[in-house]
């Protein structure tokens, strides 16, 4: 249902009436990404550029109020109240804003109010005291004394320049600018300093923490309407920000709910345990996939179920032909030895078995467990910044963890490191090496892509663990594969070591890593599949984001109108 037509029926027909592109795309608008953060500012401009409301013939204008204001500013200055003002330069020109109505007037936003700061020090704030004391930072404090009994705007001096509105007594930090209107309407006064707050700060100055002077806010030139016009239009601000209000809890809640949807239907996919009962229950589902799939997020999170399915073995079906994944690791362990025997690799100290809690799944028929490392030559690369004497020094590229992306490598920008030239066939990379991240963030942590060859030579640090094939018979796609999976990635985060948001995995962790071999046919065919199928999956991706920048390029349009 439409948002709009969840306002009360008089001020929806007033609205319709007032604005009709605005509000006849209210939703359209709010659909859009950060549609919403867009409405509530365009608002406050259609507001203060007297564009939200008719004028009134009637009104009093607002040279009037002017008047008024600056009658009634004499009077505090001649009872004490507030300080007297320097002379104002006149308003030039050039700094007239937009066109305005003309019951409007242009003022020198000091003329208009008076601003004064606080005395305190931020330390002054008492736990559960009587009064609000405003700071600098987005929340009041408390305290229990106060030096202001007013309707004020609170304008931080410093940090984030955060606004805030308050009427009665309370308290201020001493870089907590107060601004109090004079015979003028406080909400207004705070929708107009929301609006212009670039204006006021645009001069700020100091580098670690940024902060105002007091001619920053006093001396920018503001349109100002007839007092009755405020008044309506902060009604009619406050009517569409609820409108907001509720566009975005509802935009929240169908966010929520589509993901809760998606995985929902997505997770009968993961419990399949079978391949032909995965595809009775695809079937299912592929018929709601245009309402599944209507956004980037939730292709990512099929593209993940593909994955999940891939090694557990059911995306594709076992063929009984199939050469069985224990030959296959027969031969393996036999290349290995033969390997050892030549003096080509070292002898690793024996990998534990694997114990049954360690088994990620149902293993489907063909298929083995085995540690990662008694199928794969796993080793680290060159050390950064050694001191070691080199006779015959060479200058390569190497290969760091912002290289290793998973599925692919950013070779963008490229480190150089010198090494001896023996220590070229140690560290260099060969077509079909693995390269497996050590860690970092969370995110890094095991991250895979297959080298294959983009430059002629290159190293890798010794933060990237190079994994490279023991046989021909090695298909590093499916290594890549279940390395980035989420059942590997589970398996790295148990492992890693944690620091503050931070995480790594060493030589011995990665080797004990437990990894499913299915038939090498099958892997053949699995990852045949997946290739398939994330491409249809970015391809949607792509044309999903398309989607959303012309519904962006139609906002723009809507609300320029």
């Amino acid at each position: 249902m439409s948002a709009v037509l969840t306002v009360q029926e008089p001020s929806a027909k007033y609205l319709v009436n007032l604005q009709p592109p605005l509000v006849r795309h209210f939703d359209l608008i709010a659909q859009a990404p950060g549609g919403v953060t867009r409405l509530r500012e365009l608002i406050l401009t259609l507001a203060v550029q007297g564009k939200l409301v008719p004028q009134e013939p009637s009104d009093e204008p607002a040279s009037e109020l002017l008047k008024k204001i600056r009658t009634e500013k004499d009077r505090l200055i001649a009872e004490g109240k507030i300080k007297r003002d320097k002379p104002w330069a006149e308003i030039l020109e050039s700094e007239s804003t937009a066109h305005i109505p003309n019951s409007w007037t242009l003022a020198r936003l000091g003329t208009v109010v008076n601003v004064s700061t606080g005395k305190l020090d931020a330390n002054a704030a008492v736990q559960g005291g009587r009064y609000p004391f405003f700071t600098c930072s987005v929340t009041p404090l408390e305290i229990d004394s106060y030096s202001f009994d007013c309707k004020a705007v609170l304008l931080a001096g410093n940090g984030d320049f955060n606004l805030k509105r308050y009427e009665g007594k309370f308290d201020a930090y001493q870089r907590t600018y107060v601004i109090e209107p004079i015979l003028w309407d406080l909400q207004y006064l705070y929708f107009l300093l929301s609006q212009n707050i670039s204006i006021i700060t645009k001069n700020n100055r100091g580098s670690a923490i940024p902060y105002l002077k007091l001619g920053d806010i006093t001396e920018p030139v503001i349109a100002i309407p007839p007092l009755a016009e405020q008044s309506r239009i902060v009604t009619r601000v406050e009517e569409l920000m609820q409108l907001c209000d509720a566009l975005e809890v509802s935009g929240q809640l169908e966010t929520q709910q589509h993901a809760q949807l998606v995985g929902t239907l997505l997770g009968t996919l993961t419990q399949s345990e079978t391949p032909e009962e995965l595809a009775d229950n695809w079937q299912r589902i592929a018929t709601h996939f245009d309402l599944l799939l209507d956004r980037p997020e939730a292709v990512d999170a099929l593209e993940q179920t593909i994955l999940q399915l891939a090694v557990r073995g059911l995306l594709v079906p076992q063929d009984p032909t199939d050469e069985p994944a224990s030959v296959l690791l027969q031969k393996i362990r036999t290349e290995k030895d033969h390997l050892i025997a030549q003096g080509k690799i070292k002898r690793d100290k024996p990998l534990p078995p694997i114990t049954d809690q360690e088994k990620p799944f149902e293993l489907p028929y063909g298929w083995e467990l085995a540690r990662f490392g008694d199928l794969a030559q796993i080793s680290s690369g060159v050390t950064l910044g050694r001191k070691t004497p080199l006779s015959k020094p060479l200058l390569f590229p190497y290969l760091r963890v912002a290289n290793v992306q998973r599925w692919f490598l950013n070779l963008q920008l490229m480190k150089d490191v010198l090494i001896d030239e023996a220590e070229l066939p140690r560290f260099q990379v060969c077509a079909g090496d693995l390269l497996i991240t050590e860690g970092g963030d969370w995110d890094k942590v095991g991250r895979t892509a297959i080298w294959r060859d983009e430059l002629s030579t290159c190293l890798h640090q010794n933060h990237v663990f190079k994994a490279r094939g023991l046989t021909a018979e090695w298909c590093p796609e499916w290594a890549e594969l279940y390395l980035n999976s989420d059942v590997a990635r589970s398996y790295f985060a148990a492992s890693a070591k944690q620091t503050t948001n931070l995480a790594s995995i060493n030589m011995t962790e990665l080797k004990h890593c437990v990894f499913p071999l299915p038939p090498l046919k099958e892997q053949s065919r699995i990852v045949t599949r997946v290739n398939e199928l994330r491409g249809l999956c970015a391809d949607l991706r792509e044309r999903l984001e398309s989607v959303q920048i012309a519904q962006i390029q139609l906002t723009n349009t809507l609300m320029a109108s």
